[in-house]
């Protein structure tokens, strides 16, 4: 076929391609190929292309994709992710399964809104709660200072983690000091387990040695397997002889990171934000009624919700290809489905603990969380600022002056001294 008919045809053929049904596109782009002798992918290209090619471009059609998902199923979803605590979607995904039965006693749900439930993916879950994430998100601001004791006796840990059974635990302190470090207030110690994800926290006021190791003494014989070894930052209040002897009295692995890296202890600071910071806040608490509302409810509600109900990932595989790192995670799994598995730690406690979850309602046992945080939260404390600034101001510059005019004083007017114009040191020397 010669250059000038292929064009006609090819006009033609782009008019009938773009107007006709999809089953006729079938014949058209048959029919092409068998004339132009193109191959059928070249001949969709080259159609789809033609008017570009000729100075034209295509009219592009936009096509709304119609929702798979009704609105009320969305809302169902909305709803209990706001009672898991806003959850990764994946692990929500995990959890409309997990928490189906209380789901259908709460909304009444019918077969076919229950199958929608069930096959809304993790990227449609993102998609619908775009929006309200934004408004959730705030900075981690932290308050560590590394102590200078022991750190030589104490080994250094910062590759994977790689262990099969519990008892190999990570732990740190959160503050909650409001922006301001004056004074005494409330820290949370925080702790997980890396082969199961299992998660203990209890608040102490102040972070002195003795109240974290009777807290550390208090969490671990609560867990339902016994510890074998824990792993801290190099703060003063981990690094010290009290948990030292402590660790070597029990026979338990101490190790510590790092200084400034935070990445060694990556499985507990996830946990600092999801287990503590995210439902506390930034707020500073310092009162013995605060200290008590918090470990009523971290002795409680909080974990049961975050240990029984509510499902977590865990890196599997981290592949590195130039520049870019692809992590593969596995299924999620509640620790205590971990625990399970891994068919570890005492068989009583975790059957007493899966009765437990079977009779639990997951809902109303996040309404009794949410009741706890609200009087948490009315018991924060705004640090009052100075009622008197200009008077403090003024007694600050009196101290400055006196201090000046004794060191002129001391060393006299010999001593060359470089002056700030109309400053204290110059109305002292020129006055």
């Amino acid at each position: 076929m010669e250059l000038k008919s292929r064009k006609a045809y090819m006009d033609a053929i782009y008019e009938r391609y773009h107007k006709c049904p999809k089953q006729a596109k079938t014949r058209i782009l048959n029919e092409v190929s068998e004339v132009c002798g193109y191959h059928r992918k070249y001949s969709i290209w080259r159609i789809s292309q033609w008017r570009a090619n000729q100075g034209q471009p295509p009219p592009r059609k936009r096509r709304r994709r119609g929702k798979l998902f009704p609105p009320e199923v969305m809302r169902i979803v909305e709803k209990v992710w706001e009672a898991g605590g806003y959850p990764w979607s994946v692990c929500l995904k995990e959890i409309l399964r997990l928490w189906l039965p209380w789901i259908r006693r709460r909304f009444g749900l019918a077969e076919a809104q229950e199958t929608k439930l069930l096959a809304v993916s993790p990227s449609t879950i993102d998609r619908a709660l775009r929006d309200k994430k934004r408004r959730l998100r705030r900075r981690i601001y932290g308050r560590t200072k590394p102590g200078p004791l022991l750190r030589h006796r104490i080994e250094v840990r910062c590759e994977h983690w790689d262990v099969r059974v519990p008892g190999y635990l990570e732990l740190d302190l959160v503050s909650h000091c409001g922006g301001c470090s004056e004074g005494e207030f409330i820290y949370t110690l925080n702790l997980t387990d890396i082969a199961s994800t299992w998660d203990e926290s209890l608040s102490v006021m102040g972070k002195g040695e003795e109240s974290v190791i009777a807290a550390l003494q208090e969490i671990t014989e609560a867990l339902p397997f016994p510890v074998l070894g824990i792993d801290s930052d190099n703060g003063w209040e981990f690094i010290n002889w009290h948990l030292k002897a402590y660790c070597d009295a029990r026979d338990l692995q101490f190790t510590r990171s790092r200084p400034y890296k935070k990445d060694d202890n990556a499985h507990i600071e996830q946990k600092n934000w999801t287990h503590v910071r995210k439902l506390i806040g930034w707020d500073r608490y310092d009162s013995p009624q605060a200290l008590k509302a918090m470990n009523d409810l971290f002795r409680h509600e909080l974990r049961l919700s975050m240990n029984l109900f509510q499902p977590s990932v865990k890196l599997v595989q981290a592949i590195c290809k130039g520049s870019r790192r692809t992590r593969r995670y596995d299924l999620p799994q509640t620790p205590l489905d971990r625990l399970l598995d891994l068919k570890a730690g005492a068989a009583q406690r975790l059957e007493e603990l899966s009765r437990l979850r079977c009779q639990t309602d997951p809902f109303e046992l996040s309404a009794r969380v949410q009741e706890k945080l609200e009087i948490i939260w009315s018991l924060r404390h705004f640090r009052p600022r100075s009622s008197e600034p200009e008077a403090a101001k003024e007694k600050l510059k009196a101290t400055e002056e006196a201090a000046l005019r004794a060191i002129v004083k001391m060393f006299g007017a010999n001593v060359y001294v470089r002056t700030k114009p109309g400053g204290p040191l110059a109305r002292i020397l020129h006055g």
